[in-house]
C-alpha cells in the first residue's frame, strides 16, 4: 500500500533513537500519521517543522498499519516566520488545532486549502490575522458546526449585525441584542460582509468567537481542551491589539 500527495506538517515527535512520528494534513488523505526514519536527526528536523509544505509518500504493508513517510520539502513556511513571534504563534496554533480536531484519515480538502492560504499569508502583508479567524470559522463548518451570520436570529433582518448568540451560533442585531449584550459574543464586521477590512481588535474578537465554539462544540464534547499553542496565540493577539491602533 502506498500513496503520494502534497501535505502540510502538523506535528512531529521523537520516536526511538533517531526516528519520529509525524502527522501531516493532505488534501486527498486528510490527517495522517507515519514513521519518518531519521526524522529526529539534524538532516530532517528542519523539513519536519510544523507548517512546512512537503511532498509526502506513505508506504505500509497493510492499510491499517502506521506506515512510513518520506518527505520532500516544497516550501519552508516555518522558516519564513521565525523572526516574527506573533506569526510564528499563529502558524503553531493553526497546525495544533488541525491536528487536534480533524478525524484521522478522513479527507477535508477545504481545510487543507484554507490552511495553505493562511500559511502563505503569514509571509505576505498584514491581513493574516483576519485570514486566521476565517480559517477557523471554515474549520468549524467543515466539522458540522457552521455559524450563521446571514441575518438576525430574532428579527430576520440582515442589517446592523453586531452580536452572535452563544447558544445558536446565529447573528443578532444591535437592537435585538441590546438587553442581552453581556451574554452575547461580538461579531466583527469582516466576518459577515459589512466591512472589507478589519483591525487587530476585530481579529482578536473573531478568535474569541471561533474559540468559544471550538471549545464548546468540539473539545469539550471529547473531554479535551484547546491546544496550549492556540491559547498562547490568542492571548498574544489580544495583547498586540490592545497596544496597536493599526489595521490588521
Amino acid at each position: 500500500m502506498e500513496w503520494t500527495d502534497d501535505a502540510i506538517i502538523l506535528s512531529s515527535r521523537r520516536h526511538g533513537e533517531s526516528s519520529s512520528i509525524t502527522t501531516v494534513l493532505s488534501p486527498e488523505h486528510g490527517r495522517y500519521a507515519g514513521l519518518v526514519r531519521g526524522g529526529s536527526g539534524k538532516n530532517k528536523r528542519g523539513i519536519l517543522q510544523a507548517g512546512n509544505h512537503v511532498r509526502v509518500q506513505w508506504r505500509a504493508r497493510l492499510p491499517e498499519h502506521l506506515g512510513t513517510f518520506t518527505c520532500e520539502l516544497v516550501h519552508p513556511h516555518a522558516a519564513m516566520v521565525l523572526s516574527d513571534p506573533l506569526r510564528l504563534m499563529a502558524l503553531s496554533s493553526s497546525c495544533a488545532v488541525a491536528d487536534s480536531v480533524l478525524p484521522e484519515r478522513e479527507p477535508h480538502p477545504p481545510v487543507y486549502e484554507g490552511l495553505q492560504v493562511l500559511l502563505n499569508s503569514l509571509g505576505q502583508g498584514d491581513f493574516w490575522p483576519l485570514i486566521y479567524v476565517k480559517w477557523e470559522l471554515g474549520l468549524l463548518g467543515e466539522l458540522g458546526f457552521g455559524l450563521d451570520f446571514s441575518e438576525c436570529a430574532a428579527t430576520g433582518r440582515n442589517d446592523d449585525l453586531v452580536y452572535v448568540s452563544p447558544k445558536s451560533g446565529k447573528a443578532v442585531s444591535a437592537g435585538a441584542g441590546e438587553p442581552y449584550k453581556d451574554r452575547l459574543l461580538p461579531l466583527p464586521g469582516f466576518l459577515h460582509g459589512s466591512a472589507e477590512e478589519g483591525t487587530l481588535e476585530d481579529a482578536a474578537d473573531g478568535a474569541r468567537l471561533t474559540g468559544y465554539f471550538l471549545n464548546n462544540h468540539v473539545y469539550e464534547q471529547h473531554g479535551g481542551t484547546q491546544p496550549e499553542a492556540r491559547a498562547r496565540f490568542v492571548q498574544a493577539l489580544r495583547k498586540t491589539a490592545d497596544g496597536s491602533p493599526r489595521n490588521a
